[in-house]
């Protein structure tokens, strides 16, 4: 296992070994003790899984539950890229955005600290993301900026000619400025 600090304040990837033969492949993707090193907070309260066609873009989600809500995503089959934005108000890396590669074969998974956004773009036919969280879902606490927002500046990897699939909720959801506005921006 190997861990890369993202420029993000809080977030990481964590690349595991994969092991290929002629079945398949096995890898592993979760380890209680390996993520204490990161934050000895995170308890598993939730496993989520999403599967996704091509040019899907989902997020940029966040959780302003009052026990937090940290992630740990990593892609079961298929490939996309994972998107973190830093919303977190005071934070030195605050609109900071990264970008990390998953795919079902690369050992890679994010850690996503409380308050910070994410998203994927689905690059292959279809890809299915699992997902840890260390609260529940609570719908009352679930929050969104539209993806597409410009001062976000999110460059979306989409080929020209395509175009990006996304939900009625992420389309209509708001602005950074409104979400500001609004006083919904989670704080450091």
């Amino acid at each position: 296992m190997t861990l890369q600090e993202l420029s993000i304040s809080g977030a990481y990837v964590v690349t595991h070994n994969v092991f290929p033969d002629e079945r398949g492949l096995f890898r592993e993707w979760f380890k209680a003790d390996e993520i204490v090193s990161i934050d000895d907070t995170f308890s598993v309260e939730q496993a989520n899984c999403s599967k996704s066609k091509q040019f899907v873009i989902r997020g940029i989600h966040y959780s302003v539950a009052p026990q937090g809500q940290a992630k740990l995503v990593t892609c079961a089959s298929g490939k996309i890229i994972d998107i973190l934005v830093d919303l977190r108000v005071g934070s030195p890396s605050y609109l900071n955005i990264e970008y990390v590669e998953l795919s079902e074969d690369s050992g890679n998974v994010v850690f996503i600290p409380t308050g910070v956004g994410h998203g994927f773009f689905v690059e292959s036919e279809s890809a299915a993301v699992v997902y840890l969280t260390s609260s529940g879902y609570a719908p009352e606490y679930e929050k969104a900026i539209i993806p597409t927002d410009p001062e976000l500046g999110i460059i979306w990897p989409i080929p020209f000619g395509e175009l990006g699939v996304i939900s009625k909720a992420d389309s209509e959801a708001p602005t950074l400025a409104k979400a500001t506005e609004s006083g919904i921006l989670p704080t450091f």
